[in-house]
């Protein structure tokens, strides 16, 4: 991964979630022009935060700082879930393709879930 620090990279979690912002990013692609800066915005802004957020608790080093961004991360998986399923039901993108994306997003969400887990078990 270009760019970005070994340490992150080589996390399968960040790696999801750079999966993720890459399907949002071509899914929201799709949506009307009315919306880049509502929904299309939103949408981005909250899929970006999912592994921006895990690196920067990966960066600043400890189990806690790494748990806590983690929660920060996984709050923002929620909320794309919620702006995934609102284009969805606005017609926006069709169902097979928001339920492929939002599959991706459920086995992140578990994942996420179980970095927290073993963030807090190592204080």
């Amino acid at each position: 991964m270009t760019g970005a620090p070994r340490k992150v990279a080589s996390l399968e979690v960040w790696q999801e979630g750079m999966a993720v912002v890459e399907g949002v990013y071509r899914l929201s692609g799709l949506w009307p022009k009315a919306e880049i800066y509502g929904l299309t915005s939103q949408a981005r802004r909250a899929a970006v935060s999912i592994p921006a957020n895990l690196a920067e608790g990966v960066g600043r080093g400890t189990p806690a700082e790494m748990s806590r961004f983690s929660k920060i991360a996984l709050g923002s998986a929620y909320e794309l879930h919620t702006l995934l399923a609102l284009a969805e039901r606005l017609g926006y993108s069709a169902p097979d393709e928001v339920q492929t994306l939002l599959a991706e997003l459920e086995q992140l969400n578990r994942r996420i879930n179980r970095f927290i887990q073993y963030q807090e078990n190592q204080r």
